[in-house]
């Protein structure tokens, strides 16, 4: 004769699961927080081309990071615009135009 669960002890045995399910997500997204943050802690401030510690200086009033190896530059976000100044008629506007992240253009 087979044995057949009572409809309790399914109850429970779905809550179980939903609990394991749970606490599996749950540590799978901090052990991917960590490697995320192991990662950058590795890498942050280093250059992309040689891998030496990258100095900050300031150009042209914008804090710019250079790699004293190499001579990489590293920009931030916004950075670029800031060197490159308003001159709408530059090679950087009509880039930008091109795609699509001209200030001018209206929202859709």
């Amino acid at each position: 004769m087979a044995n057949k669960n009572s409809p309790e002890e399914e109850y429970f045995a779905r809550i179980e699961a939903e609990k394991r399910e749970r606490l599996a997500r749950q540590l799978d997204n901090e052990r991917a927080r960590e490697e995320a943050d192991a990662l950058k802690a590795a890498h942050y401030m280093h250059c992309g081309k040689c891998g030496q510690k990258m100095m900050t200086t300031v150009f042209k009033g914008v804090e710019i990071e250079v790699c004293p190896g190499c001579g990489a530059v590293l920009l931030d976000p916004g950075e670029l615009e800031q060197l490159a100044g308003d001159d709408q008629s530059s090679l950087f506007h009509n880039l930008a135009e091109l795609f699509g992240m001209s200030e001018d253009q209206e929202a859709p």
